[in-house]
């Protein structure tokens, strides 16, 4: 089962002839198929680990080894077709669920696990469980209980845990052994889950996970997740009348959250758990296990104004208190944040002086030049980050990310080219994934002490466009802005209609130094407009007091489009015709977009909402009430800042304006009774408008032919509303 590949250097195909744009965006999942993804590099810097797909049309991906100590070889270590005989992939309803929490479209082997070693990976296929042996290259289904979820090796290599049925198990690595360490009990079969991440946590915390093995590999770290208070919502398919709907637990703002609890439970059988103020820390935000310390936890009260960090005594499950931290407006979530250093000093993500800073202990490792995004590895001799350029910095850097080696001695960036880069490092192994806006995709470095001794293919399909784009920054806001114009055009074409193209809202920064992030708004360019992609206020990546400003009040969000807008006309820079303006969005975009027409019609003259939020009340607690507070104690915060209310519009203005509503009726995450109430309201109050639903389609709408023909569907509504020939 394993394929040599030294041609690691080969061009990405170009795009197949005949194709539309939208077909290839489609077909494509954005460009995405056939890049390499999710790495991991081995402790002695001997291979890296990597997932990617045959060609940049096959969703299927593949686990591949890069053997840098055997001539630099690539091996492809798990090959789904070959392990399902060909057979099409079965998902769970559980795994369908964990997918779109994490946006996941693709198929085959779409996440694994390792060893601490990097000897042996373990991943689900259709429900079943394999693992791989990375150096021999030899793969094997183990005799498990299906279907699996989430399958994990224990660092030393000798067992795998997984979830099944709710049921938290154990196997030997041999196939041998398997049993249950915790399942649901009695009377609770329907309501509880070991081992898997509640809603909230995967949806809106980033924390995908339910269980974690010890460094000694004789217990784990294990969720209870308690579902039964959370209220119940029911998911219909009203193109299938005949199916039952899917019920699920939906935690809606102000309303009751999962009960979750963490139990350390041993391989001989022993259950302890860990005791810490769930009443008023209930959030389980993070969980850190290595063995730099004891396990590490975060935990978060539900209003998001105050966190600690507590170190778990397994033998018995207390905890003892690390750090505290409290903030007026809400504390922010980071990725490889706690964690201790090898010297058993906590290391942390926190707002300081006006800045987003790296913790070593009590002690700032950086300043206001950096706005710290997340912590990628720990060592004894300096702690990789990445990060943008702080307020402080003399140059914005706008729409940059790199990566930084930082220690007690300074600050040394490791990326050197304008762009967005991320990277993953182990055993003197640095991988270093870079994105820019003068190629398409992201190259993929391997580099050992600093100097550059590898890269890993990417058979990601070529766009057939390539955007004009302009990084800028509008008005005396300083909004980061990219602009597009029209492939062909030219200044005495004279001034374009203009189409606002954002998502706008927190944490979905749209204006990146990246090729592709800019593939669709070029396309909409092509088609007669001048394109505008704004990040206001409420977006992450420039300082504490930016994200911040949106507390209570998420209409500030539009009025920066407003006056990035009218601060880009007023240059002069562009060929803006402001009496033709249009917006679209999607999720946060679409609620970004439906709130432009209706508030500001004097500004915007068309929108596309994409599955928008409309009424507060129906979304998440963990992120809604992170901005506007508990609708139970503030329920005029969320009147203003929502679309609808039980009466009707809300403060919606004259003249009308077309706008096309579009919704996955799968949707689970942002239900489709937004839109409909939106529908509703509108139609109540004498205003016209379209509404597409979208049957069987989910948040992301994946499906080929939808993705396809939904551009083509917005890029006629917007030249009719706008009157463009």
């Amino acid at each position: 089962m394993t394929t040599e590949n030294r041609a690691i250097h080969r061009p990405a195909p170009s795009p197949e002839p005949g194709l539309s744009f939208p077909r290839e965006h489609a077909r494509t999942q954005r460009f995405t198929l056939g890049a390499p993804r999710a790495f991991t590099v081995a402790p002695d810097g001997s291979r890296v680990v990597f997932l990617r797909s045959s060609s940049g049309t096959d969703p299927s991906h593949g686990l591949w080894v890069l053997d840098l100590a055997d001539g630099m070889a690539e091996r492809l270590a798990a090959d789904p077709g070959v392990l399902l005989g060909g057979a099409a992939e079965r998902l769970s309803p559980v795994e369908r669920a964990r997918r779109e929490r994490s946006r996941e479209g693709g198929a085959g082997i779409v996440e694994y696990a390792t060893d601490a070693a990097v000897e042996l990976a373990a991943f689900a296929l259709s429900g079943r469980l394999f693992t791989a042996e990375l150096r021999a290259g030899t793969t094997r289904q183990l005799v498990a209980r299906g279907p699996v979820i989430d399958p994990r090796p224990s660092p030393d290599g000798r067992h795998v845990a997984y979830v099944c049925g709710g049921a938290l198990r154990v196997t030997g690595a041999d196939g041998e052994g398997d049993r249950a360490l915790a399942e649901p009990e009695s009377g609770h079969e329907s309501t509880v889950t070991y081992g898997l991440a509640e809603h909230v946590a995967a949806e809106s915390m980033a924390r995908y996970r339910g269980f974690w093995w010890s460094p000694e590999s004789d217990r784990l770290l294990v969720a209870r997740v308690d579902d039964a208070p959370v209220g119940r919502w029911w998911i219909a398919d009203p193109a299938h009348p005949d199916r039952e709907p899917a019920q699920i637990a939906y935690p809606a703002a102000g309303t009751a959250n999962a009960d979750v609890r963490l139990f350390v439970l041993g391989l001989d059988g022993s259950r302890t758990e860990v005791v810490w103020d769930r009443v008023r820390f209930p959030y389980l935000a993070r969980v850190h296990w290595s063995s730099d310390g004891a396990p590490l936890l975060l935990v978060q009260a539900r209003d998001q104004q105050s966190q600690l960090y507590l170190a778990v005594r397994p033998e018995n499950g207390s905890t003892r208190m690390v750090h505290a931290e409290e903030d007026a407006d809400w504390l922010e979530l980071f990725a490889g944040v706690p964690c201790w250093s090898p010297s058993g000093k906590l290391v942390r993500i926190v707002d300081e002086g006006g800045a987003r800073v790296l913790a070593w202990g009590e002690r700032p490792l950086t300043g206001a030049q950096l706005h710290v995004r997340a912590v990628l590895d720990v060592t004894e001799q300096d702690i990789l980050v990445s990060a943008s350029a702080g307020e402080a910095a003399a140059d914005p850097g706008i729409g940059e990310v790199h990566v930084y080696r930082v220690n007690e001695l300074g600050v040394e960036r490791l990326s050197r080219e304008p762009g967005v880069h991320s990277a993953v490092r182990a055993g003197g192994v640095t991988v270093l994934v870079s994105a820019t806006l003068d190629r398409p995709g992201a190259r993929v470095r391997v580099l050992r002490d600093g100097k550059q001794v590898a890269t890993v293919a990417s058979h990601a399909r070529r766009p057939g466009l390539t955007p004009r784009v302009t990084l800028t920054e509008g008005g005396t806001r300083r909004v980061p802005c990219a602009v597009l114009l029209p492939t062909d055009y030219q200044a005495a074409d004279g001034p374009l209609p203009v189409l606002l193209d954002p998502y706008g809202g927190p944490h979905g920064q749209r204006v990146q130094r990246a090729q592709n992030v800019f593939l669709t708004s070029q396309w909409f360019a092509d088609q007669g407009f001048a394109v505008i992609v704004a990040d206001g206020r409420g977006m992450r990546g420039r300082s504490p007091a930016w994200e911040k400003s949106i507390k209570n009040d998420l209409t500030l969000t539009l009025d920066d489009q407003v006056h990035a807008l009218h601060a880009l006309a007023a240059s002069g820079a562009y060929p803006l015709d402001l009496d033709r303006v249009a917006i679209r969005g999607w999720s946060y975009g679409g609620y970004l977009a439906a709130m432009a027409v209706l508030r500001r019609p004097d500004v915007f003259h068309a929108a596309v909402a994409g599955a928008p939020v409309t009424d507060l009340r129906l979304y998440d607690t963990h992120y809604e009430e992170r901005y506007l507070g508990d609708p139970t104690r503030t329920p005029q915060t969320y009147r203003h800042n929502s679309l609808v209310w039980d009466d009707g519009l809300v403060d919606a203005a004259e003249p009308h304006r077309p706008m096309l509503v579009v919704h996955g009726l799968a949707d689970d995450n942002v239900v489709v009774a937004h839109s409909l109430r939106l529908s509703s309201a509108l139609l109540a109050a004498g205003r016209p408008h379209e509404v597409l639903p979208l049957s069987g389609v989910t948040h992301m709408t994946p499906q080929e032919q939808v993705a396809e023909n939904l551009l083509l569907v917005q890029a006629d509504f917007l030249k009719r509303s706008l009157h463009l020939a």
